[in-house]
């Protein structure tokens, strides 16, 4: 069993910044994939962002490049979310997830292969 939990989410105002965070426990052995994904309201969830920790590729979604920052403390089995210059399209619950296929199915996406998911934080943008 692989526990998720996210936090980090908050309220806060266009141009504003937050650093979310995914505590791993568990039998985290192997689940080398992990990405964030956000869902806003009435929309289908979306990868943001995935990073690959063996060797460190990551991929973002168009809409956030150059503004987040995927991370992993593979000591502490934290994964972060830097996200900067936030703005109100950003508003969603972010949802962190993990999975053990492997580097090559470890793109931006593929919803369907992450077993393993955390409960979500909400981030909210106001204009």
């Amino acid at each position: 069993q692989v526990h998720l939990v996210e936090s980090g989410g908050a309220s806060v105002q266009s141009g504003g910044s937050l650093r979310l965070s995914c505590a791993a426990s568990g039998d985290i052995l192997n689940t080398d994939c992990m990405q964030w994904f956000r869902q806003a309201p009435g929309q289908e969830r979306e990868g943001v962002a995935s990073l690959y920790s063996g060797d460190g590729t990551s991929f973002y979604a168009d809409s956030v490049k150059g503004r987040f920052t995927i991370s992993r403390d593979n000591a502490q089995n934290i994964l972060y979310l830097q996200m900067n210059s936030l703005i109100p399209g950003d508003t969603a619950v972010y949802y962190c997830a993990a999975h053990r296929h492997g580097a090559q199915l470890c793109g931006l996406g593929n919803l369907h292969l992450f077993q393993y998911w955390g409960q979500g934080t909400q981030v909210t943008v106001s204009s």
